[in-house]
């Protein structure tokens, strides 16, 4: 059995599991972490499956990944936990709290909806496919190629993160790219269930982001979390962590 591989930050009782973005890994929110742990919490940065480290699979949908955070969870006797997830780590943790709400404490959906969204992330994921590293050696070189495709330098860093030294001289991607430049719809999927989340949520979203409009989706958001709370993030689009990561996590000590 295949388990998720986790950067384990801070000790204690005090459990909480971080699920990362689309094409993101767990290191994204190192910084957060350390920050979490200094307050008393123990950090699970945990890596989904085809990103960061852990293992690679062609099956790849929501109900899977959230059996891949069960199955965690369980490994690492995990009862009762405080569930953060950003984006597509979001859906994860939404499908996890309807399908186990008594093993989440709190829940904290940073910058998505339970709704379907359309795929938009193809350039992205065509620059990323079209790495070659028979002929690219180095980081110049791939930020090089994929500023083609991705013109903002931000999302590019970001993208970049996922290049590793596979071996001396040879670059290689974290990210199982063959399995997610097909994985559109599955990223863009509602999550959908029979069941409500009773417990404290928080809906996190960035003042310029387009992933929650909360005119829109309170009420859908409202219906399967109705303990929920919708803050935004001023100044931030969609990687509101990372755009204004001291408002964030002020917002997150508070409400925790």
């Amino acid at each position: 059995m295949d388990i998720l591989y986790s950067n384990i930050i801070g000790s204690g009782d005090n459990h909480l599991i971080i699920l990362h973005g689309f094409l993101g890994m767990g290191d994204n929110w190192k910084t957060h972490a350390k920050n979490l742990a200094e307050k008393g919490y123990c950090v699970h940065l945990v890596d989904q499956r085809n990103h960061g480290r852990s293992f690679w699979s062609e099956v790849f949908d929501y109900d899977t990944m959230v059996e891949d955070l069960r199955i965690y969870m369980d490994h690492h006797r995990l009862d009762q936990v405080i569930l953060l997830g950003h984006s597509m780590g979001g859906k994860t943790a939404m499908g996890f709290a309807l399908a186990h709400a008594n093993r989440i404490q709190r829940l904290i959906i940073a910058d998505i909806a339970t709704k379907y969204y359309a795929p938009h992330h193809q350039q992205i994921l065509a620059g990323l496919s079209t790495l070659n590293f028979d002929e690219i050696s180095s980081r110049k070189a791939a930020e090089e190629h994929l500023e083609y495709y991705t013109p903002d330098g931000g999302t590019r860093q970001f993208l970049l993160k996922n290049l590793y030294w596979v071996s001396d001289g040879q670059l290689g991607l974290r990210v199982n790219i063959a399995v997610l430049k097909n994985a559109a719809e599955a990223i863009g999927a509602a999550i959908s269930s029979q069941n409500t989340f009773q417990y404290p949520t928080l809906f996190l979203y960035g003042e310029y982001s387009n992933y929650i409009n909360p005119q829109n989706d309170r009420e859908t958001i409202l219906k399967a979390f109705p303990k929920a709370e919708l803050k935004e993030i001023k100044g931030a689009g969609h990687w509101l962590h990372a755009e204004q990561p001291k408002v964030f996590f002020d917002i997150l000590m508070q409400w925790l």
